[in-house]
């Protein structure tokens, strides 16, 4: 025992237990368990008391241990709830960030399973694909900084889902540590205009489902899609993370979350920059 007044030496792991963080073993458990019910389309209530992360950096320290089980190169980057209508969705309060793994992605006109999908909906997007790394630094970077790296623009849906069973009432953090409810990606061919000329602001894509049109609008993605990517720029800086040359960046649906069901066919007509389109079976 130490005498009074002695200071005690904790280690790193007896720390982190005295003040409540999340040791690495726990991380990489929080981690592995989200992944797997993301693999059997299971779903559970809530990570166990002892995983659950208390902030956005512990949320974002579980959810980077899934690279680890991934078969490939990370594909890229999802914003989750850059629209009002897409925080409502999951009950948050701003933009979360998330990983598209390279298993996640389907072929443009392809067909994604509905197996273990809870949330069931599809959400046109506007993709960037990054030519030049992005890295850490101390100061933010702006808008033009951001799109002078940026290659090519695509149309794109993003179907995602949750491993929450009530992914509404799970809360900021584990929903970060859950991918940010990445699911499943479909990236359309790059637009051949000259994107930069356009107002992505007032781009208005015309998406067919169910024989029903439906007009999204850039407005809807964090006011203007080239500010989403800053966004998530910003936010892998905070991190400590370089946003790379070859990522896809997927910047928030431009319409509010759409309703499907197997055997639905999504189409999203985005005029002069492209089309994309995925069938669910």
């Amino acid at each position: 025992m130490a005498p009074p007044g002695a200071r005690v030496a904790l280690s790193d792991t007896g720390w982190r237990k005295l003040t409540g963080m999340l040791d690495q073993q726990e991380i990489a458990a929080a981690s592995r368990g989200l992944h797997d019910h993301w693999r059997a389309g299971s779903k559970l209530a809530a990570l166990e008391p002892g995983l659950r992360p208390r902030d956005r950096i512990e949320a974002y320290a579980i959810q980077a241990e899934i690279e680890r089980t991934s078969r490939g190169k990370l594909f890229g980057w999802k914003i989750a709830a850059t629209s009002e209508a897409g925080q409502k969705h999951i009950n948050v309060a701003g933009p979360m960030a998330g990983r598209i793994l390279p298993e996640m992605v389907v072929a443009d006109g392809g067909v994604a399973s509905m197996h273990g999908n809870g949330m069931r909906v599809a959400e046109p997007e506007f993709a960037f694909r990054m030519a030049r790394d992005l890295p850490p630094r101390s100061s933010p970077y702006t808008v033009s900084e951001v799109l002078d790296a940026v290659g090519n623009l695509h149309p794109a849906i993003e179907i995602p889902d949750s491993r929450f069973a009530d992914f509404v009432t799970a809360g900021e953090a584990q929903l970060i540590a859950d991918d940010a409810c990445a699911h499943l990606f479909v990236l359309g061919a790059p637009t051949p205009a000259d994107w930069r000329a356009r107002d992505l602001i007032e781009e208005r894509p015309a998406i067919t489902l169910g024989g029903k049109v439906h007009i999204g609008h850039g407005k809807n993605v964090l006011g203007d899609p080239r500010v989403a990517l800053t966004w998530l720029a910003n936010e892998l800086r905070g991190l400590g993370l370089t946003l790379r040359a070859g990522e896809v960046v997927t910047t928030g649906t431009c319409h509010p979350p759409l309703p499907i069901q197997a055997g639905d066919l999504v189409a999203a007509d985005f005029g002069v920059l492209g089309h994309v389109s995925v069938g669910f079976g």
